[in-house]
C-alpha cells in the first residue's frame, strides 16, 4: 500500500535519504540535507508555491516552513494579500503539501499489461491502453464508468501510444505499425470495435516502420510522432496528409512533444542518448536541429514539457530523470555514443553496479533525479499539475512496481507509491484534484488520493502474467 508523507509540513529540503545531483554538484550522501537546483528554474517553482510575502510578515511562525492551512484562511478573511482570495500561488502552496498518496482505489483490473494511461486535459475523461488490444476511456466525474471500449485495429505488439484531442472528440493510438489510427470517441457507441461498430481511419505514416510516441498539437490540427525509423513525422489532419520528415536521430525515436502552446518547438529523445530541440520556423537544413542536449549515458525513453518552451525533463535508461534548460543546447550534433564499457541491455538485464555512478563528460542537463529504475520498456515521467501544484513535483513510474515523486527545486524523494506487482510505465495525476492513477504490467489501473474517497482501498486480486519479449 501508499506510504509517504501526506502532510508536508517540512520543507523538502530537510528531507533525508534518496539521491540528487545537480550542476553545482550534490553529494549523495543520504546522511546530508539536499541541495536545491542552483538555477531559475528553482525561482519560477518557488514563484507559482509560494504564498503571499504579506502572510510571512504578518502572521507569526517560521518563514522557512509552510504556511498553514489555518493562517493561510486567516490570511484570506483578514485580505491581507490585498487581492480579496487566494491567489494561483496561495492555491498551489495549500493544495501541493497534500500528495495524492492514500488508497490505493481500483478503478479497472485487466488480464493483460497497461501501457498507456493519461487523463484528459479537463480531468474529465481518462485514457488506458493494453497490450492486448484494449483502450479504455472513462468518465472520471461518472464513477469511472466506461463510456468507450476500443478494440484497437491492425495492432502489432501493442498499443504503444494514445493521445487524445483537446477537444476530447478524437483519439489517436499507435502500435509496431507505420499507420495511426483515428477514432470518435465522442459518439454514442460505447462498444468502438474496429470497422465493425465504428471506423478507424488510418493515417499513413508509410515511411515509418513503427510508431513509439504521438501527440496532439494544442490547436488540434496536427500530430508529432517519432518512430523506430529514427524519424519524427507531423501529420497535417486538416490536409490529410504527411507535411514533415525530419531524419533526427541516429537510433529509435522513442518520444517526441510539442514545446508548448505555439507548436513551432518539438523535442524529440532517442535511443542514441540525445535530446534535440527542433523549430519548424527556422529550418536553415530540414534535418538540422535548433539544439542537442546531451548527459543522459543510455537512450532517453519519455519527454515531458513544462509547456513554457525552456524547460522540459527526460527518463533514460540510464536510471535517472535529467531537467533541461534549452538555454543551455549546443550546435553539437555527435551521436554521444562510446561512453559505455560494459555490455547491458536493458530489455533482459539489471542496470551494472559500475555504471550508476558514470557521468557525462559534457552533462548539459541542470538537475538529475535518482531512485527509480527504467528498465524493460519506455518508462515515463512528467511535471506535476500546474494548477494545483505550480509543477513543483516530478513523478515517474517505475521498472520496480512503485510510482515515485520528487521535489524538482530539491531533489528530495518525496514519496512512492507501493502497490503494484510489475512494473509501472505510465501513471497520471488529474490536473486539479489531488488524485493520481498508475497503470501496470499486472494489469491494475488504480488510483491514490488524499484525503481518499471516503471508502477503504479496494483489496485487488493479483493474477499471473505470461512474462514475453519487452520493447
Amino acid at each position: 500500500m501508499g506510504y509517504a508523507m501526506s502532510r508536508l509540513e517540512i520543507e523538502s529540503e530537510l528531507f533525508e535519504g534518496g539521491n540528487v545531483t545537480s550542476e553545482a554538484g550534490c553529494s549523495n550522501r543520504s546522511d546530508k540535507p539536499f541541495c536545491k537546483v542552483d538555477h531559475e528554474i528553482a525561482q519560477l517553482t518557488n514563484l507559482k508555491s509560494v504564498p503571499n510575502e504579506r502572510l510571512h510578515q504578518l502572521m507569526p511562525g517560521k518563514k522557512k516552513l509552510p504556511v498553514s492551512p489555518v493562517k493561510m484562511l486567516a490570511g484570506r478573511e483578514g485580505n491581507y494579500s490585498r487581492r480579496g482570495g487566494f491567489s494561483s500561488a496561495d492555491r498551489c502552496h495549500m493544495i501541493s503539501r497534500y500528495l495524492p498518496v492514500n488508497g490505493p482505489w481500483l478503478a479497472d483490473q485487466m488480464t493483460s499489461r497497461a501501457y498507456v494511461s493519461q487523463f484528459s486535459a479537463d480531468g474529465s475523461l481518462f485514457v488506458a491502453g493494453f497490450q492486448g488490444s484494449d483502450i479504455r476511456i472513462y468518465n472520471v466525474d461518472r464513477g469511472w464508468k466506461v463510456q468507450k471500449n476500443i478494440l484497437a485495429k491492425s495492432l502489432r505488439w501493442t498499443v504503444t501510444d494514445t493521445s487524445l484531442s483537446p477537444d476530447q472528440r478524437h483519439l489517436v493510438y499507435t502500435s509496431m505499425s507505420p499507420i495511426v489510427h483515428i477514432v470518435n470517441v465522442g459518439s454514442a457507441t460505447t462498444e468502438s470495435l474496429a470497422n465493425i461498430t465504428e471506423v478507424h481511419e488510418g493515417l499513413d505514416f508509410s515511411a515509418a516502420d513503427g510508431i513509439f510516441s504521438v501527440k496532439f498539437s494544442t490547436d488540434g490540427r496536427e500530430l508529432v510522432a517519432g518512430s523506430s525509423d529514427d524519424s519524427i513525422y507531423v501529420y497535417d489532419l486538416e490536409a490529410n496528409k504527411l507535411s514533415l520528415r525530419i531524419a533526427a536521430h541516429m537510433a529509435d525515436v522513442n518520444t517526441v512533444t510539442f514545446a508548448d502552446e505555439s507548436g513551432n518547438l518539438i523535442y524529440s529523445g532517442s535511443d542514441d542518448n540525445l535530446c534535440k530541440v527542433w523549430d519548424r520556423r527556422c529550418f536553415v537544413a530540414k534535418d538540422k536541429p535548433a539544439g542537442v542536449l546531451m548527459g543522459h549515458l543510455e537512450g532517453v525513453t519519455f519527454i515531458d514539457s513544462r509547456g513554457d518552451g525552456r524547460y522540459f525533463i527526460s527518463n533514460g535508461k540510464d536510471q535517472t530523470i535529467k531537467l533541461w534548460d534549452t538555454r543551455k543546447m549546443s550546435s553539437n550534433t555527435s551521436c554521444n555514443l562510446g561512453f559505455r564499457n560494459y555490455d547491458w541491455d536493458y530489455r533482459w538485464m539489471d542496470y551494472p553496479p559500475q555504471a550508476r555512478d558514470l557521468k557525462h563528460p559534457s552533462d548539459q542537463s541542470i538537475a538529475t533525479y535518482k531512485g527509480h529504475s527504467v528498465l524493460r520498456t519506455l518508462i515515463r515521467c512528467y511535471f506535476s499539475p500546474e494548477y494545483s501544484t505550480g509543477q513543483k513535483y516530478i513523478y515517474t513510474g517505475s521498472h520496480d512496481s512503485r510510482v515515485y515523486i520528487y521535489d524538482v527545486a530539491t531533489g528530495a524523494q518525496v514519496a512512492v507509491l507501493k502497490h503494484h506487482t510489475s512494473p509501472v510505465r505510465d501513471c497520471s495525476w488529474h490536473p486539479y484534484y489531488p488524485m493520481l492513477v498508475s497503470s501496470s504490467w499486472d494489469g491494475d489501473v488504480v488510483k491514490w488520493e488524499f484525503p481518499g474517497s471516503g471508502e477503504a482501498p479496494t483489496p485487488v486480486s493479483k493474477k499471473r502474467i505470461r512474462r514475453r519479449y519487452y520493447y
